[in-house]
């Protein structure tokens, strides 16, 4: 692998290894694409919305009257839950 370094005529490549040199003189480009990672949902996806706790809240939003949310151990077991 080469590294850059600055040297006296400006940037160039350098060997870590050997005393190789080389000036930079135009530039480099090099485009990878990277693939995205498939994402797991940690929450459980749709399903585990099912089932949860409800209480009764007013969204100014959507002026809905019921808000959902669940309860999950994110501590060890000797601890209260979050």
């Amino acid at each position: 692998i080469l590294l850059i370094e600055e040297g006296m005529q400006g940037m160039r490549f350098c060997c870590p290894t050997c005393p190789f040199r080389h000036n930079i003189t135009k530039t480099y480009t090099n485009d990878v694409k990277l693939k995205r990672k498939e994402v797991d949902d940690v929450l459980g996806g749709a399903d585990a919305w099912e089932n949860v706790d409800r209480t009764e809240a007013r969204c100014p939003h959507c002026l809905h009257n019921e808000a959902y949310f669940m309860q999950m151990q994110i501590r060890s077991a000797d601890e209260p839950s979050t």
